[in-house]
C-alpha cells in the first residue's frame, strides 16, 4: 500500500439514524472530555501524536475517529501494512504507534516486527498493540527486547475509550500496560514454576502483584481485596523484598515487580 498523507475522515453524527456504529466498529463507549490530566485539571499544551496502523479499513477509520474526539490526542497519520507503518513512523515521528499483531503482506507477526524496528530507530516512541489475539506467545514476542514503552490490549476486552487512552498515555511516558487477563494468566503460570522468582510469593502477595499489573493504586487494591491500605503496603514490601528489588532513586519498584517475569529469557517460560 502506498504512503499517503493523513486526511481526517468526514465526521458523522453517531446519533443519526442508521449511523449508530458505522463510526465506531470496535464498539467502544465514548467518554466525553477524557484526556491526559494535569495538576490544574486542564489538558496538556502538546497533545500525544498517534499513528494508527490497521489493515482493516473500518476498524482503522473508526479508531481514528474515536481518538480524534479525545482531548490531548492528535492522530497524525494512518497505515495499512508493515512497510507503510515503518515509512509513516520515520516521516511523522509520532509519540505513539497503535497497531495490530497481524498485518499484510503475510498476516503473521508483521505488527510485532514493525514495533521492534520502530523502537530500534526511535526508542522514545511508544507502541500499543491492539489486537484480537491473546496468545501469550505474541506477548513474549513483543516484549522480548524489553517492556518500557509497550502496551498490549485485547480489542474485545477494551470496554471503553478510557482504557485505550490510558494505554496510549502510559507508553508515551515510557511505561507499560498489558491486558490484565493475560497478565494474570502469565503470573499464575510463572508462579507454578519452582525456578521462577514468583514462586517465592504467597497467594495474597500474588493478588496484590496482579492488581499492580493493572496499574491500580494501593488504595484501589485495598478496596478490591477488602483490606486496609496498610496491609497492601506490607504485602507490597514483601513482594519487593522477595523479588530482590532494592529501593533506588531511579527505579520504580512497582513497575519492576510487575514485569519481573516478562524479563526472563524465553527458555524460562
Amino acid at each position: 500500500m502506498s504512503s499517503r498523507r493523513y486526511e481526517a475522515p468526514r465526521r458523522v453524527d453517531s446519533r443519526a439514524p442508521g449511523g449508530l456504529r458505522g463510526d465506531n466498529p470496535l464498539g467502544l463507549r465514548r467518554v466525553p472530555g477524557y484526556g491526559r490530566a494535569v495538576p490544574d485539571g486542564s489538558h496538556p499544551r502538546h497533545p500525544i501524536r498517534v499513528l494508527v496502523a490497521e489493515d482493516q479499513y473500518l476498524t482503522r477509520e473508526g479508531t481514528v475517529r474515536l481518538l480524534e474526539e479525545q482531548p490531548g490526542i492528535e492522530v497524525v497519520g494512518t497505515a495499512g501494512d508493515r512497510n507503510e507503518v515503518l515509512e509513516q513512523a520515520r516521516r511523522l515521528r509520532p509519540d505513539v504507534v497503535l497497531m495490530d499483531v497481524k498485518m499484510p503482506p503475510t498476516h503473521a507477526t508483521e505488527g510485532i516486527d514493525a514495533a521492534h524496528a520502530i523502537k530500534a530507530e526511535m526508542p522514545g516512541t511508544g507502541i500499543v498493540v491492539l489486537t484480537q489475539h491473546d496468545d501469550e506467545e505474541y506477548v513474549w514476542a513483543l516484549l522480548e527486547h524489553g517492556v518500557e514503552g509497550y502496551g498490549y490490549l485485547h480489542k474485545v476486552r477494551v470496554g471503553d475509550v478510557q482504557t485505550l487512552i490510558r494505554a496510549i498515555e502510559e507508553v508515551a511516558a515510557g511505561r507499560s500496560m498489558v491486558d490484565p487477563r493475560i497478565l494474570h494468566t502469565l503470573l499464575a503460570r510463572r508462579a507454578r514454576k519452582p525456578s521462577s522468582p514468583l514462586a517465592r510469593l504467597t497467594p495474597t502477595e500474588l493478588d496484590v502483584l496482579g492488581r499492580m499489573a493493572e496499574g491500580r493504586s494501593n488504595t484501589a487494591i485495598g478496596v478490591d481485596l477488602c483490606v486496609s491500605v496498610g496491609t497492601v503496603e506490607k504485602r507490597s514490601a514483601a513482594i519487593f523484598s522477595k523479588l530482590d528489588l532494592t529501593e533506588e532513586p531511579d527505579v520504580n519498584r512497582r513497575v519492576a515487580a510487575v514485569l519481573v517475569y516478562l524479563r526472563e529469557s524465553a527458555t524460562g517460560r
